[in-house]
């Protein structure tokens, strides 16, 4: 048995290279009969002598494809493997926008590869909605369940992490429920905070493999932390994800949005009809809104029923509350 290790490898690289949940390195660990880990950014290589020593030379290979290039395909990994040269770009990088593609027509939107397919919206509100978060720094999306808010906010980050537009991604939520608080629950603090961050961990995990997601945490490349955590601090070059926003105060909201450091990119959403402040708080999400509708600089886009793409029964559902909503 022999072992080989890649060192000094970047959050970012080790994404581009394993690519989407882990596929790519699952290919190789076929191709080769190799065992390939990760720790503390280096790649580790186990197995038999001559087969470390074909999987580490492809490794070395990818990795430096994968700093000229971004993202890799599985096109990408198996030329290199088989001794290939790596297929040509066919979409060049577009100046001020690094290495994300080309902005298509609105109903074409943004490719974000997922587990090796492509996610792409699915309808004009979404991709507007994508669109806008290309474009401004600090984009504002309101829209019922199920249009797709957390899921591309989060898909576009992990994309612009891979693209290395960030260095870090935070996943943000307001640990407020019906106006209870965390004390009730059982076990530790990490226990209570759970249930108001599983969306977005939920969210997480269709785009990052669950040991890719741990250790780039463990490196605190990516952090999904309740909104308390996030005040005195200032992130910069970071895709920041604010979700459930309008469970926040007037002072919570203005707290998040000053967090902005340089280089940094916000998205925030929310669905304004769910508020679970209690009775007579103003949300915060309202509030901005309205308070910074004179700032040209910031997007905001407005989802409605049909945006919704889960079950065709929520549509529905969303659609029988607004009526009796409205008539009441």
């Amino acid at each position: 048995m022999t072992e080989a290790t890649l060192p000094g490898t970047q959050p970012d690289e080790l994404l581009n290279i394993f690519g989407p949940r882990d596929q790519n390195l699952r290919m190789l660990r076929r191709m080769f009969d190799v065992a390939i880990t990760q720790r503390d950014g280096r790649i580790r290589i186990t197995g038999a002598a001559d087969n470390v020593k074909q999987a580490t030379r492809v490794l070395e290979q990818l990795r430096s494809l994968a700093q000229r290039r971004g993202a890799l395909s599985i096109e990408d990994v198996e030329a290199v493997a088989s001794g290939e040269p790596a297929p040509a770009v066919t979409e060049p990088v577009v100046p001020g926008e690094g290495r994300l593609p080309k902005k298509r027509a609105i109903m074409g939107g943004v490719d974000i590869q997922q587990a090796g397919r492509q996610v792409k919206p699915r309808t004009p509100g979404q991709a507007a909605y994508i669109e806008a978060i290309r474009k401004y720094d600090l984009t504002f999306c309101i829209g019922p369940a199920g249009t797709g808010k957390t899921f591309l906010a989060v898909a576009t980050a992990v994309e612009a992490l891979k693209s290395q537009q960030v260095r870090k991604i935070v996943l943000v939520r307001p640990a407020v429920e019906a106006g209870e608080s965390l004390g009730f629950l059982p076990g530790d603090l990490r226990a209570k905070l759970n249930p108001y961050l599983r969306p977005l961990l939920d969210a997480l995990s269709e785009m990052i493999d669950y040991d890719q997601t741990r250790n780039l945490m463990e490196l605190d490349v990516i952090e999904v932390i309740p909104l308390a955590y996030m005040r005195g601090r200032t992130l910069n070059e970071a895709f920041i994800i604010l979700d459930e926003a309008q469970n926040t105060t007037v002072a919570q909201m203005k707290m998040f949005l000053t967090r902005m450091g340089e280089g940094s990119r916000m998205v925030v959403s929310g669905d304004i009809t769910q508020l679970d402040l209690p009775r007579g708080v103003t949300s915060g999400l309202s509030d901005a809104l309205d308070r910074l509708s004179s700032i040209r600089d910031i997007g905001v886009v407005r989802l409605g029923t049909s945006d919704i793409v889960r079950h065709q029964l929520v549509q529905k559902i969303v659609n029988a509350y607004e009526e009796q909503e409205s008539g009441s």
